[in-house]
């Protein structure tokens, strides 16, 4: 994953969607002589920006030293997402990101957890993708070993408390209401699910749905544990200023001795879009929320760096297409945005924003309008120029912090099995070219390649089916 302009998932300011990258430190085989003898295996690193290590239990270790840092971020990232749910379980892989925070034989509140945490004036949180589930916690340097031992703690000694369970099964009951009742969140997830498609696990909504929530048991979790959460089946990433022998030292002692397990894989992801395709959801608001997208690429086709580009000409800031034409031109929204999201064997490329609801028409003919022309005009020389160097700016900003260093690394990792350096990555936007982002719009920008998800106080959608033409 890489640090884009845009992202599905945090309307309006939209979140950057995270990244990979690369150290080997000095002195490694004398901490190995130091320590027991093939206790751990060093990744064969040219570079040095970061160090990848291997446990024998299989778990993948990257460390990535920041010198002169005074904080120290640890990330857990595991193989567990809504993409390896069943009909039964859709919404585990979140309510389980939930309940780790919930207590451990050594710390058996939340509370106690969170006390720790604050009292090293750390910041934790957890989050829950179709492919994957991270958990983090940033606090001052000194505090790193700490934060690698909750987290193992957490990891491996959650106490799943029934009591806990059924209190938080509501607070998740909560959590997609507030989500199904905000339109701009809303018709992201409407437009994955129009996208992506309902009848197969990456089309279906991360949170889960209530009706099946409701219905889900501490023994579906506890078997979930013991499907995804094995050491060969996460990355832990350690980004910032810290000692590199207790460091490693640490991560043995607290993860080293979870034993590895046979991971199984997700479906395969079968397009079955045929034509165009539309979702409405009609509600009496006064402010409509649109989304316009295209089935993408995955995150291992080579346009998808031409795509980040075009996204960004698109609707990547304030100065893009999509704001100029739709909000400063015409004024019909306050916020439109357009990114890119790349999963192992598909993608999305969207256009989204909140329009006054009798000029949805107008907007739609726009945004569907600037998706034409970025088809069949190639971008000017200019136009390419500062968009790249927009995303080039905001990876170089993202690596000022050690969270986003630890998540950069640990996802090209977990995600890809390659992990990238700074200036790789940035190679790669160098050298989109004009003719790239013509090419890769003429393969997704297609009647048949695209979808729209309305939320508002519609009707009959096939009106608007019929704005949308490219």
């Amino acid at each position: 994953m890489r640090i884009l302009p845009a992202s599905l998932k945090s309307p309006p300011a939209v979140k950057l969607s995270l990244i990979r990258k690369r150290l080997l430190c000095a002195g490694y085989a004398m901490f190995l002589k130091a320590t027991r003898p093939h206790l751990l295996k060093m990744g064969n690193n040219k570079n040095k920006e970061f160090e990848k290590i291997t446990l024998d239990n299989g778990l993948r270790v990257i460390l990535a030293p920041m010198g002169g840092f005074k904080s120290a971020s640890a990330i857990v990232l595991c193989g567990a997402g809504s993409r390896y749910e069943t009909k039964k379980t859709i919404g585990l892989s979140h309510f389980l990101e939930h309940m780790f925070f919930k207590g451990t034989k050594k710390r058996p509140t939340a509370m106690k957890v969170a006390a720790e945490i604050d009292a090293m004036g750390g910041v934790n949180n957890a989050f829950t993708s179709k492919e994957y589930t991270g958990y983090f916690i940033k606090a001052a340097s000194i505090h790193i070993e700490h934060i690698l031992e909750i987290l193992a703690d957490m990891l491996h000694n959650s106490l799943f408390k029934a009591q806990e369970f059924e209190r938080e099964r509501n607070v998740i009951l909560q959590e997609l209401h507030m989500r199904h009742d905000d339109p701009k969140i809303r018709v992201l997830d409407l437009i994955e699910e129009v996208v992506l498609g309902r009848n197969q696990p990456l089309g279906w909504d991360t949170g889960g749905y209530p009706q099946i929530i409701q219905k889900q048991t501490r023994e579906q979790m506890v078997n979930y544990v013991g499907e995804r959460y094995f050491p060969n089946n996460i990355i832990l990433a350690v980004a910032g200023s810290y000692e590199r022998g207790a460091v490693l030292g640490a991560i043995q002692k607290y993860f080293g001795l979870s034993k590895p397990r046979k991971v199984a894989n997700f479906l395969p992801y079968i397009d079955k879009q045929k034509k165009f395709q539309i979702g409405i959801e009609r509600r009496k608001i006064r402010q409509a929320a649109v989304a316009v997208a295209f089935k993408g690429v995955s995150r291992f086709d080579d346009d998808k760096y031409a795509l980040d580009v075009l996204a960004t000409v698109l609707g990547g800031g304030m100065s893009s297409r999509m704001f100029d034409e739709v909000r400063e031109k015409r004024g019909l929204a306050y916020y439109i945005k357009t990114g890119c999201e790349y999963y192992h064997d598909t993608g999305v490329l969207v256009t989204f924003g909140g329009i006054d609801p009798p000029k949805v028409e107008e907007a739609l003919k726009v945004i569907a309008g600037e998706y034409a022309r970025i088809r069949d005009e190639k971008v000017g020389e200019k136009e390419l120029s500062k968009a790249k160097e927009s995303i080039k700016g905001q990876l170089a900003l993202a690596f000022e912090d050690s969270l986003n260093v630890a998540q950069f690394y640990g996802f090209g990792e977990l995600l890809e099995n390659k992990i990238e350096t700074f200036n790789e990555e940035i190679s790669h936007i160098d050298a989109v070219g004009a003719q790239d982002i013509k090419r890769a719009a003429g393969r997704l920008i297609r009647r048949d390649k695209m979808s729209l998800a309305l939320v508002g106080p519609f009707g009959d959608g096939a009106r608007f089916g019929k704005i949308v033409e490219v």
